[in-house]
């Protein structure tokens, strides 16, 4: 990088291998996190640890040693102080209720929404398209636009979208992202439908209380809605709307 005047130019090197210049007006460097677990002594109570990675633990949050067990940064890939705190009820629930009604949870379950506080926030919840990819499974995407909430033109807060992933000829919900100025607060909504099996088309049934940016999401269930209108359906209400017009 170097600097002229108050801009930084990056020096970046293209696909094709060309060097080309980006003008910025920040640069970002997140350096990352080790965990620390030097001098615990768990290798002497096998407990396994990878330097880079930390502890290792099953699905179940267990470590090698059937009665240690771990959550937070020090084992999982979510660095989320909302994900360590649902994980630390998994642990409690399985170290000590394992055998009862509640049964075995598993980390792998866990339906985790994180957002990125910037403006406007990113949030995210679910798979990405080459996650879903990766797993075989076939994508049906819904974009709008944040604008199209009537509240967020009133707040001057246009800027951002709502992006929903359904498996493809259904409406589950596979993963969000959201831009906009609360994206936070509109992820949980979707990660609440994901969480109790509720698809994309009941959004558009909802009554939102009027205005407020949730109608987004709204929005999102609407275009979803409108695929499921097929051709000889489009054309008979094309044909009501004309005699109505003409009675």
């Amino acid at each position: 990088m170097e600097r002229q005047g108050s801009t930084r130019i990056l020096q970046l090197v293209s696909a094709d291998g060309s060097p080309r210049a980006l003008e910025v007006d920040q640069v970002l460097v997140g350096v990352g996190r080790a965990p620390n677990v030097e001098e615990l002594g768990l290798e002497r109570v096998g407990v396994e640890v990878d330097p880079r990675r930390g502890v290792r633990v099953n699905d179940f949050l267990r470590t090698r040693n059937r009665r240690i067990w771990a959550a937070g940064d020090v084992c999982m890939d979510w660095k989320f102080t909302h994900a360590a705190d649902a994980a630390a009820k998994i642990v409690v629930q399985n170290a000590l209720f394992a055998l009862g009604p509640l049964g075995r949870r598993r980390l792998s379950k866990l339906r985790v929404p994180w957002c990125t506080y910037t403006d406007p926030e990113i949030a995210h919840v679910g798979l990405y398209p080459w996650q879903a990819a990766e797993r075989g499974m076939d994508l049906a995407t819904f974009v709008v636009p944040v604008a199209r909430a009537n509240r967020a033109v009133t707040d001057g807060e246009e800027r951002g979208f709502v992006k929903v992933h359904v498996r493809k000829g259904t409406d589950r919900i596979l993963g969000a992202t959201v831009v906009a100025s609360h994206a936070g607060e509109l992820i949980t909504q979707l990660t609440l439908a994901m969480e109790r099996g509720v698809g994309l088309g009941a959004f558009s049934r909802m009554i939102y209380p009027y205005p407020t940016q949730g109608e987004a999401i709204q929005a999102a269930a609407g275009a979803y809605t409108r695929t499921r209108l097929t051709p000889g359906a489009a054309r008979l209400l094309r044909g009501m709307s004309r005699l109505r017009r003409r009675g």
